[in-house]
């Protein structure tokens, strides 16, 4: 095997065993966030001294694991293309983007974790929020959001929502009919009123 092949299948694995972990840390902490690495390397499927190699530490984890989750938002984000179509549209294709995120976003809803684990970047304004706050600006201009309702309010609206969904899937009923729900909710809260 040549040399960059190997090079390239190894850092493959690599990323792949990364990926695995963090995702393995967001289903655990997201039930237990005083879950431990050992915990972590169980979910993954793999030795508490591979998840070391990757994450020296605890807090190593935990940092990365919050990068990672920013990292989702903004592809969702993307993927949702904001600025095409109507904005209640947009607005709905972000809540379905966001939605399949689950786990990962169901950890930010603990202001006391986010800020134990010394998250960077959860105080400012990304390009994601920024996004968000020009479509709600757009959504009003059109007419199809609540002009009584500004920027902050909805969004707070938007998360709340899609927490109670991800609770209602988990818990009481399948992810569809919670997304189902979060939507219709959704459509009534921002819509204009009479």
């Amino acid at each position: 095997m040549p040399m960059d092949t190997a090079v390239s299948d190894r850092s493959g694995a690599r990323g792949r065993t990364r990926r695995a972990i963090l995702d393995a840390a967001a289903a655990v902490l997201a039930k237990n966030s005083g879950a431990s690495l050992g915990d972590v390397a169980a979910a993954a499927g793999v030795g508490r001294t591979t998840v070391h190699r990757y994450f020296a530490e605890r807090t190593d984890l935990l940092k990365a694991l919050g990068a990672d989750v920013l990292e989702k938002v903004a592809a969702a984000t993307d993927r949702s293309r904001l600025d095409d179509g109507p904005a209640l549209a947009a607005l709905e294709r972000l809540c379905q983007e966001l939605f399949e995120l689950g786990d990962a976003l169901t950890l930010v809803f603990d202001e006391s974790l986010v800020a134990t684990w010394n998250w960077e970047g959860w105080e400012e304004d990304t390009d994601a929020d920024r996004a968000l706050a020009h479509l709600i600006e757009r959504g009003h201009t059109e007419g199809a959001f609540d002009p009584t309702l500004d920027v902050d309010w909805i969004v707070q609206t938007l998360w709340s929502l899609l927490y109670v969904a991800w609770q209602r899937g988990r818990t009481t009923g399948t992810k569809h009919e919670a997304l189902t729900l979060c939507l219709h909710t959704l459509r009534k809260a921002v819509a204009p009123g009479p």
